[in-house]
């Protein structure tokens, strides 16, 4: 059950979460395979889809999972280093990787919000200070929520990921409270609920598509279909 008066502040994951992700990378992929078709026409034959551009992407990961697992947490690297290898196999300049990526960026950083997921951030931003938690690598200035959080905590940049429960300690500890005051909110019920289980936090589930709890052992907090059941429960 949840406890509302411990709460002192509130992590949220951000993809699939906050916007739908999938929608925002496909869009990201044409965008960039649209540009190496005008820069680099070898390797934009060569991956004429989206799904080749996934494919060496999933590749290029597993490289670095089995021979880089210190950087395994940074997907921007591991985007760009997939983008490299698709221009080395096609014959392309490989230098053209980092422009490249810089394309697939600043489209992926321009998401489309759950209904739900603004309204909640303006009234909870009123009461608690927000930490954005991801894995993923959106940038909060730059998909226009920044004003909304006190800090952003991010697998890129403390080079660990969910559900490592470091990552959310230091969640709290830029939230300024101890975990166990911290309410996390998230999608994904091994990245985000056993995750701040695992470091004493709260740990709250968003299911908006109605999955089954796929764990026996535990269980959420709470489970909630839309961040406006949360701001109900927290600011009746």
């Amino acid at each position: 059950m949840l406890n509302v008066s411990s709460i002192r502040a509130i992590s949220f994951d951000l993809d699939d979460t906050l916007w739908p992700i999938w929608p925002v990378i496909e869009r990201a992929e044409k965008v960039l395979l649209a540009w190496l078709g005008e820069h680099a026409p070898m390797t934009a034959a060569l991956f004429a889809s989206p799904t080749a551009l996934r494919e060496i992407r999933e590749y290029m990961h597993d490289v670095v999972v089995k021979k880089k697992p210190e950087i395994a947490h940074d997907l921007a690297a591991i985007r760009k280093e997939s983008i490299r290898l698709a221009l080395y196999r096609a014959g392309d300049d490989p230098l053209l990787a980092d422009p490249a990526f810089d394309v697939f960026f600043a489209e992926r950083n321009r998401v489309e919000y759950y209904e739900d997921a603004l309204p909640a951030l303006k009234i909870l931003a009123q009461h608690y200070p927000l930490i954005s938690l991801s894995n993923g690598n959106a940038q909060l200035d730059r998909v226009g929520i920044a004003h909304y959080f006190k800090a952003a905590v991010s697998a890129t940049g403390f080079g660990v990921a969910k559900p490592d429960v470091k990552i959310f300690l230091e969640a709290a500890r830029v939230a300024g409270v101890p975990p166990e005051q911290v309410l996390h909110v998230g999608d994904d019920a091994a990245l985000d609920v056993i995750g701040a289980l695992g470091a004493g936090m709260q740990a709250v589930w968003l299911n908006r598509q109605d999955k089954l709890w796929p764990h026996d052992s535990i269980q959420p907090t709470l489970e909630i279909t839309s961040l406006t059941e949360l701001t109900a429960l927290l600011l009746p």
